[in-house]
């Protein structure tokens, strides 16, 4: 294509709002909501499948975004405003 990787960060940026790893990670944490209310897998399993070595990795950045631990956003009390986020 011709272009570096910071000018399409900065189209992508221009056109979503958000950096190259801002955009990966709303996707990564998307798809941990469906895979953490669709199975009773183990949080560390859940890491594992997204690509994480570490899961307290994932479940830092999970926390970052949401507000709840991958265990909280589970569970049957947590705020479903968090859920649809």
């Amino acid at each position: 294509m011709g272009l570096s990787p910071d000018y399409l960060s900065d189209l992508l940026r221009e056109d979503t709002g958000r950096n190259t790893r801002e955009h990966i990670h709303h996707h990564v944490i998307e798809k941990a909501k469906d895979l953490l209310l669709a199975s009773d897998e183990p949080v560390s399993q859940i890491a594992y499948a997204l690509g994480f070595a570490h899961p307290q990795h994932f479940s830092k950045l999970f926390k970052s975004k949401t507000g709840l631990s991958p265990t909280e956003f589970r569970a049957p009390a947590a705020p479903s405003p968090e859920r649809c986020g």
